[in-house]
């Protein structure tokens, strides 16, 4: 149905430009990471339908841990709207408040709305928010045609606006509902299952389910606590490697974390034992704007007859024009998971290197079509929050300490919610099958003071079974610092001596800044048997070796076993695998 006539007004992809503008205009300075959250405070405004004004009396509002001054989001949020009118645009949540402001005035719509839909089903029912609960209830009328699933022990998203409340009510407002309660778990073992329930069972306000496994046996669940962060990334990656060397593929493994900040010392003890990884992001491949993105650039060469090079240089080249580069960025979160997700591109292109650009287009919009994104043997690393909906073999859960998991900001003495917390990590212990690993630092940093204790949830699980076997990376002596388990203190440049700061210079054996030994024929040469390797095991290109550790290769030109062993990315499996034919291609002539 038409509500009236004119052009319909374009949905913002990204509301965060003009939030940007609004916040100019009112003369309110933000950052881009303060801009994400007042873009997230906007939102739960408008899905639990309050106006700029209301924002300063509602109790609810006044709860809330704002990204600025209450009275800074509310003018924010006022201008932003009255941008969107005057430039003919709506949001994601606009979509929703127009759809319900037009059931509730006009009956006519309603009911030929109402004569369209007979029966609703809305599945993570737990999850739903308030503005999507009265758009259920207009669509609905005065009918009791719905069926609803849900789990209240799953409720992570509060901070989004959502609410378990309308599941929890759901028998109150449909005393007639049939209700089928699915206790069977046919994912975890038993063990898993039993501290999943322990766990679950300390939130005192929540109804929750007690869960039944289907495989009662399986191995305990091992919690372990370790001297600090590097140590207990150290020691995840040595257990991730042996499971890989024992025959488990990566892409049955997962490490969940409560922040993204978090990865990074992960993905460093990843990266140095050459096993690889994959950042979990939240959107479908194919929907992910750097992906439309780069597809288009690709598409358009291709019509213009520009892309006639090799099928992954000229992919490269459409990536390049986005901003993407060859090595990763410093930094994580969003910028890293962009990366990732176009460095994916670039790996499915080196699979299909015997295609053509307008043959690979055509792939990609086939894979796009299924929502097919290209997978690799890779280990996942994920929040806990990404993680919800998968499952694997093996889970490792680390940082299960006080602060970060329940994770408390600042100054914070308390969670804003430990009950949401406690769920959250229901989830992440709920996505193993068999092998469950839960871990925590007692320090930060190597050496440093032994400041932090288990999280609270942890006293779910019986005391026996904690185990202290994580040596510190650093031990402080009387006068001196004794180093452990093999660790040499930092990296250093073999330029310029200087401590070698991210993983990719610490492969490379220099600083980025540093003048490098670089053969662009034997670059080539090395590109081209890497992508006839991947090609013969159906792996993306990067799986064989990195393209930070092939240029390590490049620039250090081993000439033994052992010296190429020493460049990390290559461990005993890859050295087995490719060691003597790297040595063949690089022995002199």
């Amino acid at each position: 149905p038409r509500i009236s006539g004119g052009t319909f007004p374009d949905v913002l992809p990204s509301k965060l430009r003009l939030i940007g503008e609004a916040a100019s205009s009112c003369g309110v300075s933000v950052s881009a990471a303060v801009l994400r959250d007042l873009s997230a405070d906007i939102e739960w405004a408008k899905v639990s339908q309050l106006t700029p004004g209301e924002l300063l009396v509602n109790p609810q509002a006044a709860a809330r841990d704002w990204s600025l001054e209450v009275r800074d989001v509310a003018r924010v949020y006022g201008a932003y709207d009255d941008l969107k009118a005057t430039r003919g645009k709506l949001d994601f949540e606009d979509v929703l408040l127009v759809t319900v402001g037009a059931l509730q005035a006009r009956p006519d719509i309603a009911d030929e709305v109402r004569k369209a839909y007979r029966w609703f089903t809305v599945d993570e029912y737990q999850d739903v928010n308030p503005l999507q609960h009265r758009l259920l209830e207009l669509w609905r009328g005065d009918r009791d045609d719905v069926c609803v699933v849900g789990d209240v022990s799953q409720t992570i998203y509060s901070f989004t606006g959502a609410t378990s409340t309308y599941l929890l009510d759901f028998p109150k407002v449909f005393p007639g509902a049939t209700e089928v309660r699915l206790v069977n778990c046919y994912r975890c073992s038993g063990p898993i299952v039993d501290l999943a329930n322990t766990v679950v069972a300390q939130n005192p306000t929540r109804a929750t389910l007690r869960l039944q496994a289907v495989n009662a046996s399986g191995p305990a669940p091992t919690i372990e606590s370790f001297a600090d962060d590097v140590n207990e990334a150290e020691q995840v990656a040595a257990r991730t490697r042996a499971l890989l060397d024992s025959g488990m593929a990566a892409r049955d493994i997962a490490v969940l974390f409560r922040i993204n900040a978090q990865s990074a010392e992960i993905e460093a003890a990843m990266s140095a034992r050459g096993i690889p990884v994959v950042m979990r992001g939240t959107e479908r491949f194919f929907d992910r704007p750097e992906i439309r993105e780069a597809i288009t650039r690709l598409r358009g060469a291709a019509r213009a007859g520009e892309a006639t090079g090799p099928v992954g240089e000229e992919v490269r080249s459409a990536l390049r024009a986005t901003g993407w580069g060859e090595e990763p960025p410093r930094g994580g979160g969003a910028v890293r998971d962009r990366w990732e997700s176009l460095s994916a591109l670039a790996s499915l292109a080196d699979e299909n290197a015997g295609m053509d650009v307008g043959e690979l287009i055509a792939e990609l919009d086939r894979r796009s079509e299924s929502q097919h994104a290209p997978t690799a043997d890779a280990v996942t690393l994920a929040s806990l929050h990404s993680a919800k909906g998968l499952e694997w073999d093996t889970v490792f859960v680390i940082g299960c300490s006080e602060r970060l998991l329940p994770y408390m900001q600042g100054s914070m003495s308390e969670p804003l919610d430990v009950d949401e917390e406690r769920r959250l990590f229901y989830v992440g212990i709920t996505r193993a099958k068999r092998g469950l690993h839960l871990s925590w630092a007692r320090s930060r940093e190597p050496g440093g003071r032994a400041s932090r204790s288990a999280s609270r949830f942890l006293e779910a699980a019986d005391p026996d079974s904690l185990t202290d076997s994580g040596k510190a990376s650093v031990t402080r002596g009387t006068r001196s610092t004794r180093v452990e388990q093999g660790r040499k203190g930092p990296a250093k440049c073999r330029v310029c001596a200087k401590g070698l700061v991210t993983a990719p210079e610490r492969t490379l054996g220099r600083c980025r800044s540093c003048p490098s030994q670089f053969d662009p024929e034997l670059w080539e040469v090395l590109k081209r048997w890497r992508a006839a390797r991947a090609k013969e095991r159906e792996v993306p290109a990067y799986i064989v070796f990195t393209d930070v550790t092939l240029m390590a290769i490049v620039e250090r030109q081993p000439s033994t076993m052992d010296e190429l062993e020493e460049i990390p990315g290559i461990g005993r499996s890859k050295l087995e695998a490719y060691g003597e034919a790297l040595l063949g291609i690089l022995a002199p002539t």
